[in-house]
């Protein structure tokens, strides 16, 4: 049997209650704001997005990436995508499937199979060269 220090126990019940939470809210301020040029991915987008994102994730398996380049459409069917989401990925629209819920987290296993990398997603969403990307982040360090 464990015993219990009951003067332990209740410092750390107090020592709880006057932590205040961390949460995003209070990082950036108020709930939803997203930061300017950037798109949000909270729990609506999550839904959202849930498709394409599941998607994305079964590229962690190498017989599912070669079945996307044997039948991109078909594959997007598998996993029901909505039109919004079909066109991004068949225009290559990395902006676009994160505007339609994707995750970018999810997202870097499909670029790879367009042959981008981080970076070129980076340029992309900050409207700038990879080149002038590459140096900004050289910049940065």
């Amino acid at each position: 049997m464990i015993e219990i220090n009951a003067a332990a126990l209740l410092c750390r019940k107090s020592f709880a209650r006057r932590r205040p939470a961390m949460t995003i809210a209070a990082m950036i301020g108020k709930p939803g704001k997203p930061i300017p040029g950037t798109t949000l991915f909270d729990g609506e987008a999550a839904r959202k997005g849930y498709a394409l994102n599941a998607m994305c994730y079964s590229f962690n398996e190498a017989a599912n990436r070669q079945a996307f380049l044997a039948d991109e459409e078909g594959y997007c069917a598998r996993y029901r995508l909505t039109p919004g989401q079909r066109r991004a990925v068949a225009e290559r629209d990395v902006l676009g499937m994160i505007a339609a819920g994707g995750n970018i987290y999810y997202l870097a296993k499909l670029a790879g199979i367009f042959g981008l990398n981080v970076q070129d997603v980076g340029a992309m969403q900050t409207g700038m060269s990879v080149a002038a990307f590459k140096q900004m982040l050289l910049d940065q360090a």
